[in-house]
This record gives structure tokens, C-alpha cells and sequence, in this order.
């Protein structure tokens, strides 16, 4: 049984995946220390082509799991049925480990015990101009349980149920939900700063700001459902609805100054990254965005006997 199983979804990423797959198969621990459990969710691009390429690099145990798009939630319990490590480390599939990075959660487990550990996340625009894999406080995140880098014992998962729930099946909130319910048990988190992983976070270009735009509406209304499920002042603060995050919001959508930065957000040239300006303006548009759609989600979810 290895220790330690590293598992991650993925969904229409190809380009992305052949350099994760290969950095996660370049680890310094022993090849029987770790696996890697892979779901393909249902994936139209050259997904499979890439896995099929760069499988014969694995030199730990490769697990490929593939289904129908059924949304991140229903994915990451598809691959926790099929770990076996010890401990189930959880990555996203724009994310770069670094070649210390299963080492560094084996030596967090060792030292620490049946904790959460949180590794270091660095932002970078691209994955062949990586900064240096040095953690700052600029790249701090306060996450309790965040599945860009994040690991814990099997055991403890199965303590609050042994997997994600699956009724979220749109973007966002799954990993906090499963915090909440591991934070109920009092389950510890450490921080790893070692433990250092590359999350691609590219300047949005013109043709990503409609796209921005589905996903924070998608993720108001998961917000609600969150809500609903842990009604605590961390989820409140976590989904922006503690009062003065929701006066901010409710001036930026009744001020209108959504509706006149609009234009600047757009580009004819969709291909072209956004400006500082056109990005600050897609910025607002996309809190007026949540913000609407919390506000009906919230009266939907009322209308729900």
C-alpha cells in the first residue's frame, strides 16, 4: 500500500496535463510511496492522446479513471474509490507540483500526525516562466481546505463521510464543504511552505471575460447551497455575505458602475490579454454578476418549501 495517493480531475485541459503528469511522475520519494489517481471527466479534447503519451513515464502506479462529464465533486469521489494510499493528497489539473512535493506531505504526516496539511501555492501566468518556488506571504491564502494543494489521512476523510458531496455539481464550494464538515470533527491543519505547487493563473484574455461571467453565477448559486448546508459566520465570510461585503456588493449593483465599465472590459482583438484597465472593469462586472445571482438565488431558495 503506498503512502501516499495523489489524486486530480480533469476536464478539457490537455496542454496543461502533459506537464503535470510529468512533473507528478518525476517525485523524489521511492516510485512505491505514492500513486496517482487521474479522472478524466469526460474530456472533447486531446485529453486521452496526452495520457496515453506520457503513461509510459510513470514509474509510480497510474490509475486512469474515465466518465461522462459529471462535475468536480462526483469526479474527486470516483478517484478517492480508487485510492489506496494512506494519505490522499488533492491537486487541480493546472497545477505544477514540484519535484519535493509528495516528499514534503509525507514529512508534514510524519512530523504532525492525522492533520490536514496545506502546501504553498505560487501563482504563475505561465508554466515555462515559473518565479521561483519560494513562498511568501504574498502568495498566502487563508483556505482551511483548499484542493489546489491540499492532503489528509484516508481515515480521517472517511470520519466525515469518505467523500465530497455530490450535489454540487456546479463550480464552487465543494472542498470548503468538506472542511466545514472536517473542521466539525476538530481536525488540525498545518502549513507546508515546502510543499510547493504552481497554480496557472494566466491574465484573462477578451474571449475568457463571458466565461468569467457564467462561472461567478455559477458559484453564487452554489454559494446559497453551501450556505444553507453550514450556516456559520466562516461560510458567510468565505461566500461574501457577511454585512459589509454585502453592502459593497449591493452598491456596486445599484451604483450602475458595472453597466459603464462594460464596454472598456471588451476587446476586438479576443485573443489579446486584458489591459490592467479592461481587467479591473471585468473585475467589477463579475462582483455585480455574483452579486445578482445570489440575490435571486437566495429568493429562489425561499420559494423552495
Amino acid at each position: 500500500m503506498p503512502r501516499l495517493t495523489i489524486q486530480l480531475c480533469t476536464y478539457n485541459r490537455a496542454r496543461l496535463l502533459e506537464r503535470v503528469l510529468e512533473a507528478l511522475f518525476d517525485q523524489t520519494v521511492p516510485d512505491d510511496a505514492y500513486e496517482v489517481v487521474l479522472v478524466n471527466d469526460g474530456s472533447p479534447d486531446d485529453t486521452n492522446a496526452v495520457i496515453d503519451r506520457v503513461r509510459p513515464l510513470a514509474r509510480c502506479a497510474f490509475t486512469v479513471i474515465e466518465q461522462q462529464n459529471a462535475g468536480l465533486a462526483k469526479g474527486r469521489n470516483a478517484g478517492i474509490a480508487r485510492s489506496s494510499g494512506e494519505r490522499i493528497c488533492f491537486i487541480d489539473d493546472d497545477v505544477l507540483p514540484t519535484p519535493v512535493f509528495a516528499a514534503e506531505h509525507l514529512a508534514s504526516d510524519t512530523k504532525h500526525g492525522d492533520v490536514i496539511v496545506r502546501g504553498a501555492v505560487i501563482n504563475t501566468e505561465s508554466f515555462d516562466a515559473l518565479p521561483i518556488p519560494i513562498w511568501t506571504p504574498a502568495n498566502y491564502s487563508g483556505n482551511y481546505f483548499w484542493t489546489s494543494n491540499v492532503s489528509l489521512r484516508r481515515a480521517r476523510l472517511d470520519r466525515v463521510g469518505g467523500r465530497f458531496d455530490d450535489s454540487f455539481t456546479e463550480y464552487g464550494w465543494e472542498d470548503i464543504e468538506l472542511g466545514m464538515r472536517l473542521r466539525a470533527i476538530g481536525t488540525r491543519a498545518v502549513f507546508n511552505k515546502y510543499a510547493v505547487a504552481f497554480h496557472y493563473k494566466p491574465r484573462p484574455a477578451g474571449s475568457n471575460v463571458a466565461s468569467m461571467m457564467r462561472q461567478v453565477r455559477a458559484q453564487a448559486r452554489t454559494a446559497v447551497q453551501l450556505r444553507a448546508k453550514h450556516p456559520h459566520w466562516r461560510v458567510d465570510l468565505a461566500i461574501g455575505t457577511t454585512p459589509p461585503q454585502r453592502a459593497l456588493g449591493t452598491l456596486v449593483h445599484r451604483s450602475g458602475i458595472a453597466r459603464l465599465l462594460a464596454p472598456l472590459a471588451g476587446t476586438r482583438d479576443e485573443t489579446r490579454r486584458l489591459s490592467p484597465p479592461q481587467l479591473l472593469a471585468a473585475q467589477v462586472l463579475a462582483t455585480d454578476a455574483y452579486y445578482d445571482e445570489l440575490a435571486r438565488a437566495e429568493a429562489a431558495a425561499a420559494d423552495t418549501p
